[in-house]
């Protein structure tokens, strides 16, 4: 790779994850911008966790990921954590029986030294104030993490990974289970905050993604299938073909594209 320029973001070039004989991610690259919403989808099968696993550390991969020219495959999960890359799930990570509020205290932990964890604080981290604003928890603040609904678990753990200064987010079928109005506040969430950060959101929505999509990468069989906005993506043949899996005529008449 001598004499190829890096790309400021998430470059992703050459990722390849195989498990034994079987390639569930075979030469895969593409670049998430600051500032984007970048969804991954596909089918079942596809390979689009699998890349977000090898991009955290949670699979072995070959080839290479950098972070704003950072090298970060195959280094530690802990430590790509502390690189700057946070990752969220379907089901949210959080402390159920503590408060929002203590929930986001522990996040702000990773700002901290080792000794000072354990005195008193007098004082609320701006981060935390900052957090709450954005993520609109500031009225739940003082609520047991596990009375929130589905949509506030997810919300406060995008809040934990903002506090924790993450340059890329990794949001895996973030609004799965949300109502329709929690995944209109969750696209509104991931728009405000992705000023300055990479947000890659691993998804099946499709409503979700044509609404709050900035770019698209399709994979398809552990490849990329194709890749653009959403107008490029929709009206791409193959998606309509393979991805889809039925003609353009009858993806316009059921509202699919």
């Amino acid at each position: 790779m001598s004499g190829t320029v890096t790309a400021k973001g998430l470059e992703v070039r050459d990722l390849s994850v195989r498990f034994g004989d079987f390639t569930a991610v075979d030469n895969v690259s593409f670049h998430s911008a600051a500032g984007e919403v970048h969804f991954l989808i596909g089918p079942n099968g596809a390979g689009k966790t699998t890349c977000v696993d090898a991009i955290t550390g949670l699979a072995r991969g070959t080839g290479s990921v950098l972070l704003d020219g950072r090298e970060i495959l195959g280094t530690p999960v802990e430590k790509i954590a502390r690189m700057g890359v946070g990752r969220t799930f379907q089901t949210a990570s959080v402390f159920e029986d503590l408060s929002v509020l203590q929930n986001l205290d522990i996040a702000c932990g990773i700002h901290r030294s080792r000794w000072s964890l354990f005195g008193i604080r007098t004082h609320v981290d701006p981060r935390i104030d900052e957090a709450l604003e954005l993520t609109g928890l500031g009225l739940v603040a003082n609520r047991r993490a596990g009375e929130l609904s589905h949509g506030q678990k997810q919300w406060l753990e995008i809040a934990m990974l903002i506090i924790q200064d993450a340059r890329a987010l990794m949001l895996d079928e973030p609004v799965a289970g949300m109502s329709e109005e929690e995944r209109i506040a969750t696209g509104e969430l991931l728009a405000r905050i992705r000023q300055g950060r990479v947000i890659l959101v691993v998804e099946h929505d499709m409503d979700f993604m044509r609404r709050f999509a900035s770019r698209v990468t399709v994979l398809n069989r552990g490849t990329i299938l194709a890749e653009g906005s959403v107008e490029e993506i929709q009206a791409h043949p193959e998606v309509q073909q393979i991805y889809l899996g039925t003609s353009p005529d009858q993806l316009h008449s059921e509202g699919i594209i």
